[in-house]
């Protein structure tokens, strides 16, 4: 995995910092309870390191994982102990999201074991405390200034050469100059030395665009914001305040992420360029837009491969933004965000976002940019450059607490082990290289049966089956005479399946991985995923936020099942994949193949 110098996967940056002598441990943070004796009862143990344990039989589990969620990063999590890693971004993020330095050592005492390290205090305060020691601000409407109270923390910087190059002149002892050309790529460059700048040198105001929410959808069903849909707008706007307008949004799948992105539009009046991952996707926002505000068809347009218009709310998807004809020219469609006076760019599936499409973002930061997701794991590695140029995490809701309240469906989780079904298969497997061993155990024949044992359980249910390889998925879709969905379905058939899936005319669907991001099967509650992309934690996410959204019909609850091949790569990369749904407060019911097939059960 690559990223930018210093930040590599979900290591801490290199931080730049003033040398000192440390003549004694330094006390607890002011305000944060003592733990000074051992307490059987909790479940944390917090290391020197900043890696936290977690005893997930312990009765205080759920609540400790709730809390430490949000400054704290899931690592590991076999079966009876999970490790969480405090590193600097997840406490940039949580900063940003006002949490202090007290707060979370707080947390730490509270749920820990034993006393906490000395260590620990000091250094979360002090790491909590560079978020924001560096500033961005407005000069006049053609300049900026890098502003640092702290002078020889700001000279130490302005001599470092991944700092130095975008840095004008001096004005004082405490600023620099800079371009606003440099204003993304000086972020950029901040949080690899450890020294995340606040960006408080506001934005382009952009074309106003009335529009409002409506009461009654154009569909004729009410239509009412949700209150943590209006909440993590609000945050994002935060008063139309130059500390407001950046940043992203985590709602899983089914809770309404476009919602939130119509009413931040609502708030602030402006022309808007959403960036999605599909066609879609594209149609599903035009919709929902249509839907649920006053903007009519005519104002709502779609770029894509299919059509190019651009009107005062343009949907795009990532892939025409990243079109070139020649890999030695550049992109002929990045001309789109600079057609129109843009108040908004909304990046769903923030997570997903393009290479080249950050190359870009770093040269727009005038324009307010809000990101959207169901998990901010990225697979590059690149989280940094999502904090730096989209924005800091703003809000973040843990999926369970959605499903008891009933805004999401409550879901069960089952892994299903099958075993490899020949010896000639076995031996296959074993003298196979490592990327071919994991083809042969996720295309693994013996899955069909538990598949068509599933298919036939939910037979009266809405059940997608997905997967990654696609001679698998068709030798499924033959077998059970299903409908497949691929890549290369014309966009016209895929809409027409997914419109009758919707409606119930079609109940059983085979999806590839096209199908794991912004599609909308309100009433999907089964999943039966055969094969999946190596450990990847942002599909898992993805896939499970298809059938979480709140049922119109039939069984409320959702199903998930994944379908893993025994002794073999598949089983290691499904441990790493489910870190996921173990942060969001799932677990996953282990299942042998006999336990579904009634055949081997009564054989066995």
């Amino acid at each position: 995995m690559f990223a930018p110098d210093g930040v590599q996967g979900h290591q801490n940056p290199t931080v730049i910092m003033p040398p000192k002598i440390v003549k004694a441990p330094a006390p607890a943070a002011p305000g944060a309870p003592a733990a000074l004796t051992f307490d059987p009862t909790n479940p944390f143990i917090v290391q020197s390191d900043r890696s936290v344990l977690v005893e997930v039989d312990n009765p205080k589990y759920t609540e400790a994982r709730d809390a430490i969620a949000p400054f704290a990063e899931l690592e590991k999590s076999p079966e009876h102990i999970h490790t969480y890693r405090i590193s600097n971004l997840s406490l940039w993020n949580a900063a940003a999201a006002g949490f202090s330095a007290q707060e979370v050592v707080a947390v730490l005492q509270k749920y820990t074991k034993f006393p906490i390290p000395q260590n620990i205090p000091t250094d979360i305060a002090e790491t909590v405390a560079r978020y924001g020691r560096v500033k961005l601000e407005r000069i006049d409407a053609d300049t900026l200034k890098l502003v640092c109270s702290d002078k020889p923390l700001l000279a130490e910087l302005a001599r470092n050469k991944k700092v130095k190059e975008y840095l004008g002149e001096k004005l004082d002892d405490t600023s620099f100059v800079v371009t606003p050309a440099y204003r993304g790529v000086l972020k950029q460059a901040l949080i690899t030395v450890g020294y995340p700048a606040e960006d408080i040198a506001g934005y382009t105001e952009g074309a106003m665009l009335p529009i409002a929410l409506r009461e009654t959808a154009a569909s004729g069903a009410p239509f009412h914001v949700r209150d943590y849909q209006r909440e993590a707008a609000d945050v994002f706007h935060a008063g139309g305040d130059v500390r407001g307008g950046s940043g992203v949004i985590v709602l899983p799948c089914g809770a309404g992420k476009t919602v939130v992105g119509i009413v931040a539009m609502s708030l602030l009046q402006k022309n808007t360029l959403v960036l999605t991952t599909s066609i879609t996707a594209v149609k599903q926002w035009r919709r929902e837009i249509i839907d649920k505000s006053t903007l009519t068809a005519d104002e709502v347009k779609e770029y894509t491969g299919e059509m190019k218009e651009i009107g005062p709310v343009t949907v795009a998807t990532y892939q025409i933004l990243t079109y070139r004809p020649d890999k030695t020219e550049d992109f002929p469609h990045f001309g789109l965000f600079e057609q129109r006076d843009w108040g908004l760019i909304v990046y769903d599936e923030v997570h997903l976002l393009p290479a080249p499409v950050f190359r870009v973002t770093a040269q727009i930061q005038a324009r307010r940019r809000l990101g959207l997701t169901a998990t901010l794991i990225r697979e590059d590695g690149r989280e940094g450059d999502v904090f730096s140029l989209i924005g800091p995490k703003k809000y973040d809701v843990p999926w369970r607490e959605l499903e008891t309240k009933g805004w999401i469906a409550s879901a069960s989780c089952s892994e299903v082990r099958v075993a490899l079904p020949t010896d000639a298969t076995r031996m296959e497997y074993a003298v196979a290289d490592h990327r071919a061993k994991y083809r042969i155990a996720s295309e693994n024949v013996a899955k069909d049966e538990v598949v068509a044992e599933l298919l036939a359980r939910y037979h009266d249910q809405r059940v997608i089956v997905i997967g990654q390889y696609l001679s698998q998925l068709h030798r499924l879709a033959d077998r059970f005479e299903l409908p497949l969905i691929t890549g290369s379905t014309g966009n016209a058939e895929r809409e027409d399946l997914y419109g009758k899936f919707r409606r119930g005319e079609v109940r059983h669907l085979v999806l590839s991985k096209v199908g794991n991001f912004a599609i909308d099967l309100p009433d999907a509650n089964v999943l039966i995923q055969v094969s999946g992309t190596f450990g990847s934690r942002q599909e898992e996410a993805q896939r499970l936020g298809r059938i979480l959204r709140p049922k119109s019909s039939g069984d409320g609850d959702a199903h998930f099942f994944t379908l893993v091949t025994r002794d073999t790569r598949e089983l290691d990369f499904a441990h790493h994949r489910q870190m996921f749904l173990t942060e969001q407060g799932y677990s996953y019911e282990i299942l042998d193949e006999r336990d579904v097939l009634p055949s081997k059960s009564a054989a066995g």
